[in-house]
């Protein structure tokens, strides 16, 4: 199989096709509803409309996007979030549009299975490395290339769940194509033996795509069940009881972190090959 190098011009019987650039700048602001000069430099993403909702409270600012496939707000700090729905299609989806602005960084808030039987709802864990389970990446880059975050990015991250007195866990989420799989045993077993600490829809996807754009990336990630054990499978009321207790400390957490990456001036840099 033939990788693309993404970003680059392709002619068809017809002559040239539009550019990338020409695409993710006009589409971008159709996803989201917001205009190109309205995103700030550091990006948040979430794919939960509340995280959102609670942003634009607290800020008092103004939302766009709603009834587009995604919300989007900016504070005065110059702190954007955009919840960009769910699964590694939306997630390829939002890392090539943000190459219209070119972000100096961007923090997944997500949500994630724990694998452990030691891991708890509440935790949070911020992954060294995620596998490649959902195929969407294999456009991006070859299968062998391994989906990491930035590390600078997580070193800022890191320090506010200290400052907070929180714990958080670290370690290789396996991130699938496959939503329902709880009452699969074989599923089970192939978890268990790759010893991974956690199960999302998202995560190596915007590793990769954030690598294939030279975009910095991280992802702090809040577990919300334990679906390993019976009972630790996630039901609405239950994840209910999680978003409330947990969720704002999730976002504050990210928040802090661009904030206080955006008032040092740091750089997070991105190799080119």
């Amino acid at each position: 199989m033939k990788y693309p190098i993404v970003g680059r011009r392709r002619d068809d019987l017809n002559g040239e096709m539009v550019s990338k650039s020409e695409l993710t700048s006009n589409w971008l602001p159709r996803y989201t509803g917001m205009p190109l000069d309205k995103f700030g430099d550091y990006i948040l993403l979430t794919n939960f409309s509340d995280y959102v909702t609670t942003f634009v409270q607290r800020f008092d600012c103004k939302i766009y996007g709603e009834g587009r496939p995604m919300q989007a707000a900016t504070n005065k700090d110059g702190i954007t979030i955009i919840n960009f729905g769910i699964g590694s299609a939306n997630a390829a989806t939002i890392m090539d549009l943000l190459s219209a602005i070119m972000p100096k960084a961007v923090l997944f808030l997500g949500k994630c299975g724990g694998l452990k039987t030691s891991t708890e709802i509440g935790n949070f864990i911020l992954p060294i490395a995620a596998i490649r389970g959902e195929g969407t990446s294999d456009d991006y880059l070859h299968p062998k290339v391994p989906a990491l975050p930035s590390f600078k990015l997580h070193k800022f991250v890191s320090d506010k769940v200290a400052e907070r007195g929180l714990e958080y866990r670290t370690g290789v989420i396996y991130t699938s194509n496959r939503r329902v799989w709880e009452h699969d045993k074989v599923f089970h077993q192939k978890l268990h033996d790759m010893t991974c600490i956690g199960i999302d829809m998202e995560t190596a996807t915007l590793f990769i795509v954030g690598h294939a754009n030279q975009i910095a990336r991280g992802a702090l990630l809040l577990v919300s069940d334990v679906p390993i054990t019976p009972d630790g499978v996630k039901m609405e009321d239950a994840d209910r009881k999680t978003t409330n207790k947990w969720s704002p400390i999730h976002l504050d957490l990210g928040l802090e972190a661009m904030t206080d990456i955006g008032s040092k001036g740091e750089q997070i840099r991105h190799f080119r090959y």
